[in-house]
């Protein structure tokens, strides 16, 4: 994720300083990736370092202000207007818990896929439960007339939150598949076979009587 490029976004429309910054950047994704301010000034200073910001004075209380350079809104450009790698994904530490579970003897695969299920399930109900929320949110309208920031907020949150709502919809048809290929490449221990039943006295003394019977 990248909040180099966020704060940049974020830049273009306006000299903000750094609480600013991380306030508009929650704000904006719902706090689905929240940010600490020290993290907000250090990747400042990247970001002036490479030209893309510069300080833009101070308020009456010391906060210092940054604005977005020409070099920087050309990078913003360029930011939105290309597409996200996906031929260099990044490291998923699910995938690479389930590569390790399947080669370190010892561990209990299947248990370790439906912990995880039974995670991504609930997380997927809460998911849906804040999108209900921004949904009723929405539709009441209950803001100033001609204020479009909140409404745009309000959309920005619901893309994020969808995203999330599709990714752990996806995680949990991949856990149903791992679970599956599981079961066909490694068959749990066969049912032992059921002892025979003793025989019966009973039938045994008709048995000797019917030969004796013959006899």
């Amino acid at each position: 994720m990248s909040i180099r490029h966020g704060l940049l976004a974020l830049l273009d429309q306006g000299p903000r300083y750094g609480y600013q910054l991380r306030s508009e950047f929650e704000a904006r994704t719902g706090a689905t990736w929240p940010l600490n301010v020290g993290q907000v000034y250090t990747t400042l200073g990247r970001l002036e370092r490479d030209g893309l910001v510069e300080p833009s004075g101070e308020d009456d209380e010391g906060h210092v202000f940054y604005a977005i350079t020409e070099t920087g809104r050309a990078e913003v450009r360029s930011w939105f207007g290309t597409p996200v790698r996906r031929d260099n994904p990044p490291r998923d530490e699910l995938a690479i818990k389930l590569a390790m579970a399947v080669t370190v003897p010892g561990v209990d695969v299947r248990e370790v896929v439906q912990a995880q299920r039974r995670h991504s399930v609930r997380a997927l109900q809460d998911y849906t439960r804040l999108k209900a929320r921004a949904l009723a949110a929405e539709q009441s309208g209950d803001r100033p007339e001609g204020d479009s920031s909140g409404a745009d907020a309000d959309l920005a949150w619901l893309l994020v939150l969808e995203q999330l709502i599709f990714q752990t919809e996806a995680e949990v048809r991949w856990l149903d598949h791992c679970e599956s290929r599981l079961a066909r490449q490694r068959p749990g221990p066969a049912a032992p076979e059921a002892p025979a039943a003793p025989e019966q006295p009973g039938r045994t003394v008709r048995r000797r009587g019917a030969r004796s019977g013959r006899a």
